[in-house]
């Protein structure tokens, strides 16, 4: 098979052309993961979906083409599936590390998978040591991982090697491409619950709508700093997802009126200030809003908070606790 059947549905002019459907969708990325098809039309198809708006069937038909050329998850599903491919070029430490650390250690296991390129303060990979997650080097190990530790960061390469070489074209071709959005569908492990960051805001339904195809059951999405799940704590966020299977809506109003950035200084701008917040080492008022804001919707994903407030009420008695059970 070649990939040019897939290229005339996309590029056949006005009024022939159309959308790729969730089969066709699967079997093009298919191609594409396997090596099968010529790289000009590879990126044809990946730029072609891009110009006319990746939709729900497609993105579904990649996150199925994905997790077939995937290796296998070994082990208990986790509780709650964490996807980081923000390119990180926007934004400061990845605080959410500890957002995700306080859901785990509220005992619902988190796995945190993904690929980021940003060097420097943006440097999800960089920070893991800081933070005490580790990072897999397989599913095997991702699983082995979640049970000892309850938390456990899978690079894309480890799970899904083909996967990364097709978005990784984006150097190539100096644009994201659909593959973006279906890895942050991936949800290797399994897991029943999902959070997901978009920069764009039109993402959050495509990525919602695309979770119903999947049989997701519950997920919540949310405009985060860089692309990340990850809350401003000084503005009213948008919630949207599904809860059981069906869609949502909800908002998450300001955790605090100061609206300037963080401290400066590198003892709070350098990875080991996300230990230091963590170890009660520093204060930072603004930073500790995003840690909880950010933990709060993530347990209201899961279903242990029923609203924003009541997360965050959690995240509090957590953050409180997490220096006892260091002792």
């Amino acid at each position: 098979m070649t990939l040019a059947p897939y290229v005339q549905i996309l590029a056949r002019g006005p009024g022939r052309s159309r959308n790729l459907t969730r089969d066709e969708a699967r079997d093009a990325l298919g191609l594409i993961l396997r090596g099968e098809g010529a790289p000009e039309a590879a990126g044809a198809i990946l730029m072609l979906m891009r110009f006319r708006s990746e939709n729900a069937e497609e993105i579904a038909g990649f996150v199925e083409a994905i997790r077939a050329s995937a290796q296998v998850w070994e082990g208990p599903a986790p509780a709650l599936d964490w996807p980081s491919y923000a390119a990180g070029r926007s934004r400061g430490l990845p605080w959410f590390l500890l957002s995700a650390r306080l859901v785990a250690q509220a005992g619902h296991p988190v796995l945190l998978h993904g690929w980021n390129a940003a060097d420097g303060a943006g440097s999800v990979r960089g920070a893991l040591a800081s933070v005490g997650i580790a990072a897999a080097q397989g599913m095997a190990d991702a699983g082995a991982l979640l049970q000892r530790q309850g938390i456990a960061y899978l690079p894309l390469e480890a799970a899904a090697p083909e996967a990364l070489r097709v978005l990784r074209l984006r150097e190539v071709l100096g644009l994201r491409s659909p593959i973006n959005t279906a890895l942050r569908l991936f949800n290797p492990g399994g897991a029943r619950t999902s959070v997901q960051g978009v920069f764009h805001p039109p993402y959050r339904g495509l990525q919602t709508d695309s979770s119903a195809l999947l049989g997701q059951p519950n997920q919540m999405v949310l405009k985060g700093a860089g692309g990340e799940f990850e809350r401003a704590p000084s503005k009213d966020i948008a919630l949207m997802g599904l809860r059981d299977g069906q869609p949502f809506e909800a908002n998450a109003p300001a955790l605090i009126d100061d609206t300037g950035r963080l401290a400066e200084g590198p003892e709070h701008t350098a990875p080991e200030a996300l230990a230091a917040l963590w170890q009660g080492l520093i204060y930072d008022p603004y930073a500790e809003a995003i840690v909880l804001g950010t933990a709060a919707v993530a347990l209201m994903a899961l279903g242990v908070a029923s609203d924003p407030d009541a997360g965050l009420k959690l995240a509090q008695d957590l953050w409180t606790a997490r220096l006892k059970r260091a002792a």
